[in-house]
């Protein structure tokens, strides 16, 4: 299947160009059919080279060749992709659980005059990820970036007939590529040093490359900041929940396995600048803890089904980059596939109820579904369960793994730890709360809607099965050793690829001292790490089961809770002190340019046109005049010769 891997890249493209160039033509079968088998297919050949690569025993990369690119002087850059432990894994997500949404949307879209387009959009995107994430090269990477960026832009913004959908596209593009100018100067700086912009290159340079050493920090912070934008981190968090304006295969496909885990991606395949990069890592981790808990906050107060879900992204993103600055690449790359499976879950989930209440998204015009949607209510459960990182779930796994290796981590360890617990705490009760308002209580349901109320059909309900069996088994793969003596199949499969940074910091001379927990210590945090969600739970479950609340209307909101149903007015914020200033700035240097630089341009030209106006009329075409200038010109001449000359 190696042999065939270079499908994996050209099959989305060829979806693409088919159902691009034929989307007035073809019927909505027939464009579903060749959108969800370029993306399944690859799904498939992606297993077979699993099996084949042997990735717990494979050592080198499986290196091909698909074309040539840009050569200028010793600059060499191709179309060339890597097939590691790493790529494998991701493509993995992408092509399975994109398939998945591709399936989704058969259903979902079915009747959207859009439908075709929406294909050729979702086949566009698998590809820019792909492209992303199999890229033997930083300039490939970011090729790929940029792409999963415009395909963003159109995808949330499908919609553009909408308002709100076209800003928040809008909004999506342009907040990316703040972060990623950072991402661009980490690429020039790579080069510049290393001579290179290939992985296994600019890898194998490192050891020797001593200058590299000395600012190695900034070129960290300048891929973070890139990362900062594409994953949704503080301050440039914003753009992501408001791409919820997209259709909701949408927002599954960029939450839960592409475009929000690049910058994840990013960090994990440049470990070997970052796990030297020690102040930048620190950087990393609190940023990442801090965003955890204060999107999760946000998440408390939120209405909308997929705006809740949307906040819980941007925390999950944040436990994520916190596992990444302690150094505990494993776990943020295991909890990056477990998020995937359920969140994927959650979306489709919420999509589903949205498609059964007619577009419906605020939570308290819903209640007591459960007895209308089973499939959806069990299937969103697990993902929910999972989530809150209750055992034996998915997410339990992968989030109590990041908890432990911040709690280990030197010097700012408990800070990192406590942040995430406040975290697993918050998520667990606003995720219960979601649950809690939408399936369970007295119904709040429009009597017109709830009359043709039912189950969703099986494109959209075989989907969540497969997930919901991901997101309940797939943290089995990582267990701990107090439990049955543990599973470690990730950390013996990510070996190879980890083991690079270790080789280039032991080159440089810099130590780091490991650390050893005590098994009492380690299941003192996992009884904590349950305890603690197990509290979320039983609160939600107090306030919006037992005492039946459902959220107030808008302006009922009050004091701090205002303030956090606002989002803390960030984007208020933004708007007042950088967008609305830049905006004037721009308008006075455009009057500057009209005033001055134009005017100067323009006057000059004006000049001339005075001065040849002037000329002109000595051209009278009169022959007396002509012999009078004559006459003028040979006394000027003669008083110069007689006079000036003596």
């Amino acid at each position: 299947m190696l042999d065939l891997f270079y499908l994996v890249i050209l099959l989305p493209l060829v979806g693409f160009l088919i159902n691009g160039f034929l989307y007035r033509k073809l019927n909505h079968t027939l464009a579903a059919i060749i959108g969800i088998s370029a993306v399944a297919i690859p799904f498939f050949i992606t297993v077979g080279a699993l099996f084949q690569y042997d990735p717990m025993h494979a050592t080198k990369p499986y290196n091909f060749l698909l074309l040539e690119w840009i050569h200028a002087g010793n600059f060499k850059v191709n179309f060339a992709y890597q097939v590691d432990q790493l790529s494998l894994y991701m493509t993995l997500i992408i092509t399975g659980i994109g398939s998945l949404i591709h399936v989704y949307s058969m259903g979902y879209m079915h009747g959207d005059e859009g439908f075709n387009r929406f294909f050729v959009y979702l086949n566009l995107f698998i590809f820019s990820m792909l492209n992303l994430v199999l890229g033997d090269n930083l300039v490939l990477m970011f090729l790929g970036w940029e792409g999963v960026g415009v395909c963003s832009y159109l995808l949330i913004g499908f919609d553009y007939h909408k308002s709100s959908a076209a800003n928040a596209g809008m909004k999506a593009f342009i907040t990316n590529r703040i972060g990623d100018v950072g991402f661009a100067v980490g690429i020039f700086l790579t080069y510049w040093y290393t001579g290179s912009v290939v992985y296994t290159d600019v890898i194998a340079a490192l050891p020797t490359a001593i200058p590299f050493k000395e600012i190695i920090n900034w070129v960290a912070f300048a891929f973070f900041i890139g990362a900062i934008g594409k994953s949704a981190q503080i301050p440039l968090y914003v753009w992501l929940p408001d791409a919820m304006a997209g259709p909701t295969p949408v927002s599954a496909l960029i939450h839960a396995a592409t475009m929000v885990t690049a910058g994840v991606f990013m960090i994990a395949r440049l470990n070997p600048i970052f796990m030297a990069a020690e102040i930048a890592s620190d950087y990393i981790a609190i940023t990442g803890a801090v965003t955890a808990l204060f999107a999760a906050t946000i998440g408390l107060y939120q209405t909308d089904i997929k705006k809740v879900l949307a906040y819980s992204t941007v925390s999950q993103l944040g436990y994520m980059f916190l596992a990444m600055g302690v150094g505990a690449y494993t776990a943020g790359m295991f909890h990056l596939m477990t998020h995937a499976f359920f969140k994927a879950l959650m979306f489709l989930g919420s999509g589903s109820v949205i498609h059964a209440m007619h577009h419906e998204q605020d939570m308290r015009n819903m209640g007591n579904l459960k007895n209308y949607m089973k499939i959806t209510w069990i299937t969103f459960m697990i993902g929910t369960l999972a989530i809150a990182g209750i055992p034996p779930f998915s997410g339990f796994f992968s989030k109590d793994l990041i908890l432990e290796k911040a709690f280990g981590h030197h010097g700012i360890g408990p800070l990192l730890w406590g942040l995430g617990f406040l975290g697993a705490l918050t998520t667990a009760f606003y995720m219960f709360r979601l649950v809690f308002l939408t399936f369970y209580g007295k119904e709040r349901i429009d009597h017109h809607v709830k009359h043709h109320l039912h189950e969703s059909p099986f494109s959209i309900t075989f989907p969540l099965m497969v997930l919901a069996i991901g997101a309940a088994f797939a943290g089995l793969l990582q267990v701990p050793h107090v439990l049955f003596g543990g599973v470690h199949i990730l950390d013996d499969f990510f070996k190879p690829i980890f083991s690079q940074g270790e080789t280039v910091i032991q080159a440089w001379g810099i130590t780091k001292e490991p650390h050893h927990m005590s098994e009492s210590t380690e299941i003192l945090l996992m009884v904590l790490s349950v305890g603690i969600a197990l509290t979320g739970i039983v609160l939600a479950r107090t306030f919006f089961i037992g005492k039946g609340m459902v959220p107030p209307a808008d302006e009922g909101f009050k004091g701090l809770t205002k303030v956090i149903y606002n989002k803390y007015y960030v984007d208020e914020i933004f708007q007042a002190y950088i967008i609305n200033p830049l905006i004037e700035i721009s308008d006075a240097l455009a009057d500057w340019d009209k005033k001055f630089i134009d005017g100067a341009v323009v006057g000059v030209g004006k000049l001339f046109l005075t001065l040849s106006d002037g000329i002109r009329r000595l051209q009278t075409g009169v022959v007396g005049d002509y012999a009078l200038y004559i006459v003028m010109g040979a006394f000027f001449v003669l008083y110069y010769v007689f006079f000036k000359g003596a």
